[in-house]
């Protein structure tokens, strides 16, 4: 009740003062009209005229002005749709009274309706901005203390910078804007010059003594952000981003959406699209199966998969708090999905059978795996046991109990590997593919490289040594990999899904390798730190298993587009089924046997491109 009090207390003000400048506006175009001569305009009867249309202007004026929401908007915030609501409401507001002063013939000059329009829109938009002005004098302002540059002089750059300089709580004191628009140099943003593009980054951070940089183009390329904050990094300053375009809708842009840059920013790539409507058919109303399901990938998978509706989502992992935690989350975030987590071994073939036997998944994503090079170089026979027979009965049972599709998610680590855990894979993808020879299910594999932030990879481990205060441990100044992020590496892998006749092994683009170098002292950087002077990077030598660079395709393998242009096939060479049932019957009795190198002698029969360690501790 008290908050409409004053709502309408506020619209009852706001009218009384209109009223008062439509009759301002009226007397004032007569006046200007006779060239403010009191003794022509009383001779001339122009007043008597605008006199008494003018309770009926007034009237009609405030209607419109009502319907054009000039009561309703919060000019503190006004902008250029508010200028032009006025605009709109007072040419009506000129032509109804010029009308109405013909019908009824009162004498009026042929101009007084343009001048009356002119007075009456200054005069409106002169009081809405005042209101504006003097809140913003009202308001309390904290001393910014931040010399800061804003690169992007767009629409967000504007948003943002009107948020600096008006808020109450802002420490950052904008004194420069850098642009690449070459048509925007020289010129100035809210009284802030914009001195340049990306290359005079440096320059106006000595010259403007610059402390901190925001990043506002959430439209820019992946590549071009990259750009800009590789350039912004060799200064000392604060990074701070804008995030993407969708902050845009709406007029969500402001500095409560700014943040300080993440790794993530600059290693990330344009947006992955994918038919989202092909695998929202492909998956809805199914009984989905997701081995490892509580794995970062398992995981990643659940929640995408959950989003499009299946008939009943079954998550089976050995590692039970993972398990639980997945399905809290799939549970508070999609009440009505038919949810099962079950708990087990993929090595455990009579629990895999249970599960197969009760669920009768149609469609099978193989994410439970053993992946952390050195510790499966320490235990062969663990590796071959989950990685390879654990693939072996899920992809039996698979096609036992006629699941349309099986995907397995391998890695670039199956190309020509030099360690257990790339054999295992390797050796997983021939017995997908030899499974697809002899059943009706199709059978694919999925194989792409490391993934940002997921369990046990590099860049978790970078920030515990950073927190720490170092050091910060590269195993090798030249090693490169590729990197994705989870949910861009899922959503491919639902896509791929989709494109599957069988047979395939599917390889994902996985844009520019990174140099891991490169990237620790990145994340130093990104931390407020300087590498080698705050913070060491020391080099400890490549792990057992590991190699300078990853490949994702085998050598005679060649490749073919999809649908998606980040999505590649390739065709496996030929592989002989009996050498490799033969083959796998040594394997295991090797596994069993514990024997770790009767376990990599095999894996290098069966996988021609491995090679073995030359010593091995």
């Amino acid at each position: 009740m008290k908050i409409d009090l004053i709502r309408w207390s506020r619209v009852g003000f706001l009218a009384v003062v209109d009223a008062i400048l439509i009759m301002t506006s009226s007397i004032l175009a007569l006046f200007l009209r006779v060239e403010f001569s009191l003794t022509d305009l009383l001779e001339s009867g122009f007043l008597t005229s605008v006199i008494h249309a003018l309770p009926a202007n007034i009237f009609c004026t405030l209607i419109l002005f009502w319907l054009f929401q000039l009561y309703q908007s919060l000019w503190e915030f006004a902008g250029v749709e508010e200028m032009v609501r006025i605009v709109i409401a007072s040419g009506l507001s000129s032509a109804m009274t010029g009308l109405f002063m013909f019908v009824f013939s009162m004498p009026a000059p042929r101009s007084y309706p343009v001048l009356y329009f002119l007075i009456l829109t200054l005069l409106t938009m002169a009081f809405r901005l005042s209101y504006r002005f003097l809140r913003s004098l009202r308001r309390p302002h904290a001393q910014p203390t931040k010399r800061t540059m804003l690169i992007g002089a767009g629409a967000a750059g504007a948003a943002v910078l009107r948020d600096l300089q008006q808020s109450a709580h802002s420490e950052n004191k904008v004194v420069c804007c850098i642009d690449d628009d070459p048509l925007k140099r020289g010129t100035s943003l809210r009284g802030v010059p914009v001195v340049g593009g990306r290359d005079k980054i440096q320059q106006a951070v000595e010259k403007y003594q610059i402390q901190e940089i925001l990043f506002a183009i959430p439209s820019a390329p992946a590549r071009t952000r990259r750009e800009i904050l590789n350039c912004c990094q060799q200064t000392p300053c604060t990074l701070k981003i804008l995030p993407g375009i969708y902050q845009l809708v709406g007029g969500q842009v402001s500095i409560r959406k700014i943040r300080h840059i993440e790794i993530e920013d600059l290693l990330g790539r344009d947006a992955v699209h994918v038919d989202m409507t092909g695998i929202g058919n492909h998956l809805r109303d199914k009984t989905i199966l997701v081995t490892g399901g509580g794995g970062s990938i398992g995981s990643e998978l659940c929640r995408q998969i959950a989003s499009y509706g299946p008939r009943r989502l079954v998550i089976f992992d050995i590692y039970e708090n993972n398990a639980y935690d997945v399905q809290m989350e799939l549970q508070r975030k999609y009440p009505e999905l038919d949810l099962k987590v079950l708990i087990g071994s993929v090595r455990d073939r009579e629990r895999l059978a249970q599960v197969f036997s009760e669920e009768r998944p149609q469609l099978v994503y193989h994410a439970a795996a053993h992946k952390h090079v050195p510790l499966m170089e320490e235990s062969p026979a663990e590796a071959v046991k989950n990685n390879v027979f654990g693939t072996k009965n899920a992809a039996e049972l698979a096609a036992e109990y006629g699941a349309e599709r099986f995907l397995l998610i391998s890695t670039d680590k199956a190309v020509n590997p030099t360690n257990v855990m790339g054999a295992t894979k390797r050796v997983c993808e021939m017995v997908i593919q030899q499974a697809g020879r002899h059943s009706k299910t199709e059978f694919v594999a999925v194989r792409f490289g490391n993934v940002l932030g997921s369990n046990g990879s590099v860049i978790p481990l970078f920030k515990k040594q950073i927190a720490a205060g170092g050091p910060v441990t590269v195993t090798d100044p030249n090693i490169i990999r590729y990197f994705m992020t989870i949910p861009e590496a899922v959503s491919l892998v639902l896509q791929a899904g989709v494109f599957a006749k069988g047979g395939e092994i599917f390889i994902l683009d996985m844009g520019d390798p990174v140099r891991i170098d490169d990237l620790a002292r990145n994340m130093i950087r990104l931390s407020g730190f300087e590498p080698d002077v705050d913070i060491a990077v020391e080099y400890t030598g490549l792990r057992p298993g590991e190699k300078l660079f990853e490949e994702l395709l085998l050598d005679g393998e060649g490749h073919r587009k999809t649908e998606n242009n980040l999505i590649y096939i390739g065709r496996d060479e030929a592989f002989d089924d009996e050498m490799l049932s033969s083959e796998l019957l040594i394997l295991r009795d090797a596994a069993d046997r514990g024997d770790g190198d009767a376990v990599r002698e095999t894996l290098a029969r069966l996988v021609p491109t491995y090679r073995l360690p030359a010593v091995r501790a």
